[in-house]
């Protein structure tokens, strides 16, 4: 297919032209950018707040549907659904656009807290919860995005620090609220009475979130090609069958040989297969963004993402229960204690960027308050039943703030070393290990948990019925106050050694993260790379040819029409990038076998200079004539 050019049209529009483009994120007026901050905030808060909504109700919500065996789903269904949906929301930004994917996150969160507050059974509250789950972890991305979008790397860090405050806020209200509204109106209002609040979000964005950014697909069909389902459907049925692994091996407690433990292995390891085999073969918009696997600063920054948030996790899941069945405090006490790591964790958040504004250096805060969250997580490995109150409320402020800081610090210490228009995928990537640490801490905690409390358990409560009294304490942990004083007091020294067991797999993984960060160079944050962005040569015309070459083509075989080996997809995107027509001189280097795919996160520009572009198995050599 060959397409001329007319030499007869102007490369650049005339000044009405110009003056009809929106303008960028970092263009738009004051009243504008403050509309979009307060609507994307909102959806931050709403997010988090969901994801620790749950525990405190978990006994009124088991008591009702009478299915307590089923509850812990309650929350790693959100979870899950959110580590599977949060890196493809980086992808949905450069497709349907910012404000696009902003309102496909907004409407699936609304749809699912109302399913919630509507459920019949707990079969379908867990699907409402995953529904939730999808339009939750897109939220944090998309919002993110967004605030990456409207300022500068070194004022980034600022911005995301007070976008943090609301991830914290609704981190750490999460909980007590959701014990408090179970107290007094009951626990379907703590699900209904978001929905207002997701309207207000939904309008504000809507109506003020109209910049323009690079990346955005030229029609329907192109966009909905460019999703790749593919990669997730595979990654939800490979997380999805290690969750229900854990779930029947430990908490159900069947044998190894059962069918359901190693059918859910296998299938956990098939799909993780078809997984990556679909990012680095198949997909034409990844949402691993698979070569960034072979760089340095996005794997460390991965690996540090997912083993803060396992810490986080196994303790805001757990450490309310502690009070619940060690202390014996209502739902509503119990929760009130993540509220000190609520406020940590947002004053946290204000300093790191405030700091990183200020100095445009982020290593010396790693190094400092990395260290934080390991201190706290021994902390609360400490606590016991006659700690007085500053140990039992205050413990777990150093890990609040120190996660905090560290979120803040890697986030822009992976940003200042890719290339500005990345941010998405950078993002969504970084995000991506945040959702797979959530989950994995719910789940690896509760499979410990378990095996830890049966076997407890089964040590200190003996004779006539006690396996009976066993399985309804595993499964109803509230009932441990109504216990007779013979019973009591083992349930709850039972409760006590499992729980610390969860802290102390927190305490290691908080500890190992910080050996990880370690080797994570320093670096200025005015010293971003630039944008990558097409180069501008002279008008020439190209033969698109989706046959594939046999043989390298040399450089010096260049003319004024070349033939490139693309996609259909592909078409599109230069056409989009182009303005319509394509006026881009070009050669590609074919390898020997086949021409190497334009994919993965480099896939949406072609660059000028070939070292620009990460190496990887998607790497695309692209060379200006």
């Amino acid at each position: 297919m060959s397409i001329p050019t007319d030499e007869r049209q102007p490369l650049l529009g005339g000044s009405d032209d110009l003056k009809k483009q929106p303008p960028g994120p970092r263009e738009i007026s004051r009243s504008n950018r403050f509309g979009i901050l307060a609507g994307v905030w909102m959806a931050t808060f709403l997010s988090a707040f969901n994801q620790t909504l749950v525990p405190t109700m978990l006994a009124s919500i088991s008591s009702e549907f009478n299915k307590s065996n089923q509850a812990s789903w309650l929350g790693t269904a959100y979870l899950l659904a959110t580590c599977t949906f949060t890196p493809l929301y980086g992808r949905l930004c450069n497709v349907l656009g910012r404000q696009g994917a902003h309102a496909t996150a907004l409407l699936f969160a609304a749809a699912g807290c109302m399913m919630c507050g509507l459920s019949r059974s707990m079969e379908m509250l867990i699907m409402a919860r995953f529904l939730a789950g999808m339009g939750g972890g897109g939220l944090f991305t998309t919002s993110s995005i967004v605030v990456s979008d409207m300022y500068s790397i070194r004022s980034r860090g600022l911005a995301q620090g007070v976008a943090s405050v609301f991830n914290g806020l609704g981190l750490g209200l999460g909980g007590p609220f959701g014990g408090m509204i179970t107290d007094w109106l009951g626990w379907r209002w703590a699900f209904l009475i978001q929905i207002p609040f997701f309207f207000v979000s939904y309008f504000l964005t809507s109506y003020h979130l109209r910049y323009v950014t690079p990346g955005k697909g030229k029609s329907t069909k192109e966009m909905l090609k460019r999703i790749d389902y593919g990669g997730s459907v595979t990654l939800l049925i490979s997380v999805g069958s290690v969750l229900f692994f854990l779930s029947e091996k430990y908490n159900k407690e069947l044998p190894w040989d059962s069918l359901t433990v190693m059918g859910s292995l296998v299938s956990a390891l098939v799909s993780a297969i078809a997984f990556v085999i679909t990012e680095l073969y198949i997909s034409p918009e990844p949402i691993l963004a698979p070569n960034m696997l072979g760089q340095k600063i996005p794997m460390l920054s991965g690996a540090s993402n997912f083993l803060v948030a396992n810490c986080n996790f196994a303790i805001m899941y757990f450490f309310p229960l502690w009070f619940q069945t060690v202390r014996l405090t209502n739902a509503s006490t119990a929760g009130a204690h993540l509220l000190p790591n609520s406020m940590a964790m947002s004053t946290g958040s204000l300093f790191a960027g405030y700091v990183m504004h200020k100095t445009g250096k982020y290593k010396l805060l790693n190094l400092i308050f990395g260290f934080f969250p390991f201190i706290g997580a021994v902390g609360i490995c400490l606590i016991n039943e006659n700690s007085g109150f500053i140990q039992s409320w205050f413990s777990i402020i150093p890990l609040g703030f120190g996660n905090a800081v560290v979120l803040q610090t890697m986030l822009i210490a992976l940003l200042v070393h890719l290339p500005e228009n990345y941010t998405a995928i950078g993002t969504g990537f970084n995000t991506f290990f945040r959702g797979i640490g959530q989950v994995g801490g719910v789940a690896i905690a509760s499979a410990i948990y378990q095996a830890r409390l049966d076997h407890e358990l089964c040590a200190r409560i003996t004779g006539p019925g006690a396996a009976e009294l066993i399985a309804r304490i595993r499964h109803q942990a509230t009932i441990v106050a109504t216990l007779p004083p013979e019973f009591q007091r083992p349930a709850r020294d039972a409760f006590n050694a499992s729980l610390k067991a969860v802290f102390i797999y927190a305490a290691c993984s908080t500890f190992l993260a910080f050996c990880v960060r370690l080797p994570i160079p320093e670096k200025d944050l005015d010293s971003r790379p630039p944008a990558v962005e097409s180069p501008q040569p002279p008008a020439k015309n190209i033969t698109l040819d989706r046959e594939e070459e046999d043989e390298t083509v040399p450089p010096s075989r260049a003319s004024e029409t070349e033939t490139v080996a693309v996609e259909d997809d592909e078409v599109d995107d230069l056409l989009v990038r182009n303005n319509g027509d394509l006026e881009v001189g070009v050669k590609r280097v074919l390898t020997k076998k086949r021409s190497r795919r334009l994919s993965g996160f480099e896939s949406q520009y072609l660059v000028a200079d070939p070292e620009a572009v990460p190496a990887g198995p998607h790497r695309s050599s692209v060379i200006p004539t």
